[in-house]
């Protein structure tokens, strides 16, 4: 490495502006610190600018959002189009071949060699485990910015069980640079893979040590688990500057791995997301210069971000102040953490003077361990005497208590009302795979996963809660079920409840940790994309009839159960034929929104059944009449990924065989429900409730 003062910004040497965890649209609906990421993010840029950079490097996790905003997406936008676009000349080429390094996008060159756009800085990013594609068509938000030409989106991984690496290859004059990234991809996955061989990292034929390899990741630097997190001792050798993302804490400066030979540096995020110890070291980017092997990193401190203080302090460390035996010890102990708090405010006073782009009012944290007999009081009432000079007036006090017996842990479970107390910054960093398999390791043996694994299930809870995929835990447990009955036909076992839990706790037990176990949650997680995509177009198809003719039933006294629905809502009659349209979705609208409306109050053969009972139902399937027909099919129509309204239509038909207007409207309703697996006997009671009689003799 060399030093600042010898280095010379000529024809040979790369300016490349380095960043990471920039999370636009934090806190975004916030009053105080909404615009705060936008801010940075302006500073950013318009450093690139002033450095006359070649290039700006980021990390991963431009945006917080999976699903930013429009107010987020607009104002990154305009911040990149004014300070990326002009007419400044870009003096460096790309000699590998772009078709492999942007072969995602519909334009798979760099921006800058695009006829039609202007660039005057490039902007490339690998994406973040926060912005990282989702849904059928597998995009991101970072996607629409390429294909608007403001970013260029490399380090896309096209499979789940190996990883080919190849580098965006880029020449200044005598000094050419390999530049790898890989987009955020589950921890555990990736571990596998380097621990299978299953990554491989192209190098350049011509003159391998001629070119200096820069790699960018975001993954976990830190371990929080066995398998949660990459060590640097996987990557290869050869490289010679690692910029890792994803991790907050700003470690900017290089450390040497002693083992690899090459050095690493952590930029950080330019935004605080939580309030920990790690965010509150000062934040910074990057001015990286390459010539030849050799480089320098040069610091910039970020002026517009918002200052945060924090402090531990231990009530039982302070005998000579009070003790819990005191009378009035709760005055006297808050008293004393006001103290604290002004002397943090002071500090962030001091520190503000001479620099008028840092925000007005800072971040305060004061972490209390109330251990020894103490006791806590009501955190918000202190905040109200700093409403007016914090930005977090609500979490600025934040009682522990640090538990003196680490052999307790594992005989406590999970305490979940403890976890939604915490305050909101922290919540934010709980991470929903993690509780899911915390809870599972800690809960009694009878309710412990007998189907699923908890990794399996961790994941697709992290889709229902990160990416709003409604479905994506109700695929995952109908996509086992099938599988996990085809074994046991296949392996014909005895039809007794031993036998089979045994079975099923061998066949569990041989996909934990395995790629088939990843295969089956992207299956699952792929299933319910595709159906939230088919409601969304069949939703969109019904929506040019006119509204009130599902609102036929408005007058009726008697009506069904409270079930919430939005009138129209005609899902549960949407695989109907064309010619009995208006009709079916009249009858499913008084269902409100059809079938999905009564998920929880009427019965599903699919998700009712237990696993014996779901096992044997091949042996049931001659004797159990139009009921078990019905579930045999449905078992079918899981199985097809295909041509799933005509299934549905088969499965239906069968029931429209009666000729009254009663009858008709009957079939409507059985329609309507067998589309989430519900089946009402052809010999139903006459006498029984009919929730359409009342409309019936209205229109006689």
């Amino acid at each position: 490495m060399t030093s600042a003062g010898n280095t010379i910004d000529d024809e040979d040497t790369f300016k490349i502006l380095i960043a990471t965890d920039i999370h636009l649209g934090y806190l975004e609906k916030d009053a105080i610190r909404g615009n705060d990421t936008f801010v940075t993010f302006d500073e950013i840029m318009k450093q690139a600018v002033q450095n006359e950079v070649d290039f700006v490097l980021l990390g991963g996790d431009l945006f917080h959002d999976n699903k930013p905003s429009r107010k987020t997406m607009h104002s990154c936008m305009e911040v990149m189009r004014k300070y990326c676009m002009g007419d400044r000349p870009i003096i460096f080429e790309i000699l590998s071949d772009q078709a492999v390094n942007f072969s995602h996008s519909k334009f798979p060159w760099v921006n800058y060699l695009d006829n039609n756009l202007n660039i005057s800085i490039p902007v490339f990013s690998v994406h973040g485990n926060h912005d990282d594609p989702t849904g059928a068509d597998g995009l991101c938000a970072i996607d629409l910015l390429s294909c608007s030409g403001l970013l260029n989106h490399f380090g896309r991984s096209h499979s789940v069980e190996k990883l080919e690496i190849s580098p965006v290859l880029l020449q200044k004059g005598n000094t050419r640079i390999a530049l790898y990234g890989i987009g955020s991809i589950p921890d555990e996955r990736l571990y596998r893979m380097f621990v299978n061989n299953q990554v491989t990292m192209l190098r350049p034929r011509e003159d391998e040590d001629g070119w200096f390899n820069l790699f960018v990741i975001h993954q976990n630097r830190s371990k929080h688990g066995a398998t949660n997190y990459i060590p640097e001792q996987f990557l290869d050798d050869f490289l010679d500057l690692v910029v890792w993302g994803h991790e907050h804490e700003c470690k900017i400066a290089p450390v040497r791995n002693e083992q690899q030979l090459f050095y690493v540096t952590q930029p950080g995020s330019s935004v605080i997301t939580s309030l920990s110890p790690g965010e509150a070291v000062k934040k910074h980017i990057g001015l990286l210069r390459v010539k030849g092997k050799k480089m320098n990193l040069q610091k910039i401190p970020l002026q517009t971000v918002r200052q945060f203080f924090i402090q531990d302090v231990t009530l039982s460390d302070h005998p000579d102040l009070f003790s819990p035996e005191q009378p009035n010890v709760m005055l006297k102990v808050l008293a004393f953490c006001q103290e604290k708090v002004e002397e943090m405010l002071e500090e962030a006073e001091r520190e503000r003077l001479g620099n008028p782009l840092t925000p007005e009012k800072p971040l305060i944290r004061l972490r209390v361990d109330y251990r020894g007999g103490f006791e806590v009081f009501n955190t918000m009432r202190f905040s109200q005497k700093f409403v007016d000079r914090v930005a977090n007036p609500k979490d600025i006090l934040h009682f522990i208590r640090h538990r003196e017996a680490k052999d307790s842990i594992k005989e406590e479970g999970v305490d979940f009302g403890a976890l939604l107390s915490r305050p909101t910054s922290e919540v934010l960093q709980l991470r929903v795979e993690d509780l899911v398999k915390e809870y599972f390791q800690t809960a009694e043996k009878n309710v412990q996963l007998s189907l699923l694994t908890e990794q399996g299930m961790g994941k697709a809870v992290q889709e229902f809660v990160d990416k709003e995929e409604k479905d994506a835990i109700e695929e995952l447990i109908n996509y086992q079920l099938e599988k996990t009955q085809r074994y046991l036909r296949e392996r014909r076992v005895e039809a007794t409840e031993e036998k089979i839990d045994e079975e099923i706790r061998q066949f569990r037990d041989s996909k934990r940790n395995t790629t088939e176990e990843d295969e089956e949650v992207q299956e699952a997680i792929i299933r319910a994309k595709a159906r939230s995509k088919t409601v969304r177009d069949d939703d969109l198809n019904l929506s040019d009839e006119p509204a009130d003719i599902a609102m036929e039933s408005d007058e009726e006294s008697t009506s069904v159960p409270p079930i919430s629905g939005r009138g129209r809502g005609s899902r549960g009659g949407r695989d109907l034929s064309t010619s009995k349209k208006g009709r079916a979705r009249g009858a499913a609208s008084k269902l409100g929104r059809g079938g999905r409306a009564q998920k929880g109050s009427l019965s599903s053969p699919l998700k009712t059944k237990s696993i014996m009972d779901a096992f044997q139902v091949s042996t049931q399937r001659t004797s159990r009449g139009n009921t078990s027909k019905l579930y045999a099919e449905e078992i079918t129509i899981e199985d097809s990924d295909s041509d799933e309204n005509v299934s549905f239509l088969k499965c239906s038909r069968s029931k429209q065989k009666l000729t009254s207007l009663s009858s008709s409207k009957r079939g409507s309703q059985s329609q309507s429900q067998s589309l989430k697996g519900v089946c009402f006997d052809d010999d139903d009671d006459e006498d029984e409730f009919d929730p359409f009689k009342g409309s019936r003799q209205q229109r006689r």
